[in-house]
C-alpha cells in the first residue's frame, strides 16, 4: 500500500469522525430547553446552537481539510459542549428534556 493511500484514508476517517461529533453536538444542543441552559449556568441555548450549528455547517462546506484551523476550533467547541455542557444539562433536567 502506498503511503499516500493510507494518509488519504486516515484523513477521511478524521473528517467523518469530526463531522459526526459536530452533528451530534448540534442536534443534542437543540433538544434541551432554554430553561435548562439557564439552570445549568451555561451559555444560552441560542449561543450553543449557533456555535455547534456553524461548526457543523463549516465542516460540510470545508470538506477539503478536517485539520484546518476553522474546523479544529469548531471541533474543540463541540467537544467542550459534549464534555462540559451536556452533562450539566442532563443533571439539571434529571434525564428529562
Amino acid at each position: 500500500m502506498q503511503p499516500w493511500i493510507f494518509e488519504s484514508w486516515l484523513m477521511l476517517g478524521v473528517l467523518v469522525i469530526a463531522l459526526a461529533i459536530k452533528g451530534f453536538a448540534f442536534v443534542n444542543a437543540l433538544t434541551f430547553s432554554v430553561e435548562a441552559y439557564d439552570a445549568a449556568g451555561k451559555l444560552t441555548k441560542q449561543a450553543w446552537c449557533l456555535i455547534t450549528g456553524l461548526g457543523f455547517a463549516a465542516q460540510l462546506v470545508l470538506l477539503g481539510s478536517p485539520l484546518g484551523i476553522i474546523n479544529l476550533i469548531f471541533t474543540i467547541a463541540a467537544l467542550v459542549y459534549l464534555a462540559d455542557v451536556r452533562p450539566a444539562l442532563r443533571e439539571v433536567t434529571s434525564g428529562r428534556r
